[in-house]
Formats: structure tokens, C-alpha cells, sequence
């Protein structure tokens, strides 16, 4: 059990990574790659949710019109993945937009499907001060 652990957190890994990647460069297509077509997602900005994959497509449109694609755009830090066999969380920070540390929370859930980890649920946050 312990390597197949392994085995899903090394190919979970990579996901999120190419999904960095492809946040960072400005890649449309490869950010909406190995995602589920009923995604869900809770961002900071309205919409409350965004389902499925065209509306989750438009929470992007959105992103870039508050920064152009970087290297620094969208990076994760101190990402951590819990991984079952068939489903997956991971949890990171977010430094957006050239911020020098984290100022965003996110959560992915994923599955895997057809032997394939697929993200299903991504959702970000930001502390207020009260």
C-alpha cells in the first residue's frame, strides 16, 4: 500500500505542476487539462461557485485581466498531497501576481479516473483581518 501511495502522490505531483506551469505561461488549454468536466470551484472573486469546466474556464479570464501570464504569476508553496487510491486532497499557498509570500489558501480534490488524476474540486481562499 505504501507504494501505490507513493506511486499516486509522484503522479498527483506532477498534475498540479503542469497546472502551475500552464497557470504561469498563459496556456488556457493545458490549465483546464486533467480536470473533470463537472468540476467545481469556490475562488476568492464571485462567482459563490463555479461549475463545470466552461465556467471554471471563465474564472481565468478574469485572473489574467489582473496580471499577464509570469513566471511569478502563480506559485505554490508548501504543497502537501493526501492520496487514497481512487482520491486525493492536496493543500498549498498561493503567491499571486508577483507577491513575494503567500497571500492565498488552496485546496484541490481530485480523482482518479480511468487510471488517470483527474482535479475535481479546486478551491482558494483569503484571510481578513476583523
Amino acid at each position: 500500500m505504501k507504494n501505490l501511495n507513493y506511486t499516486n502522490q509522484k503522479q498527483i505531483l506532477e498534475v498540479i505542476k503542469q497546472w502551475e506551469e500552464a497557470v504561469c505561461s498563459g496556456d488556457i488549454k493545458g490549465i483546464l487539462a486533467n480536470h473533470t468536466k463537472d468540476i467545481i470551484m469556490f475562488d476568492v472573486p464571485e462567482p459563490l461557485q463555479s461549475k463545470g469546466l466552461a465556467a471554471y474556464k471563465k474564472t481565468w479570464d478574469l485572473f489574467y485581466r489582473y496580471g499577464a501570464p509570469s513566471k511569478d504569476i502563480f506559485i505554490i508553496e508548501d504543497l502537501k498531497i493526501t492520496a487514497g487510491n481512487d482520491v486525493a486532497f492536496a493543500t498549498g499557498l498561493l503567491r499571486i501576481g508577483g507577491s513575494k509570500k503567500p497571500i492565498c489558501r488552496l485546496t484541490l480534490g481530485l480523482k482518479k479516473i480511468r487510471g488517470k488524476w483527474l482535479i475535481a474540486h479546486e478551491h482558494n481562499s483569503a484571510p481578513h483581518k476583523l
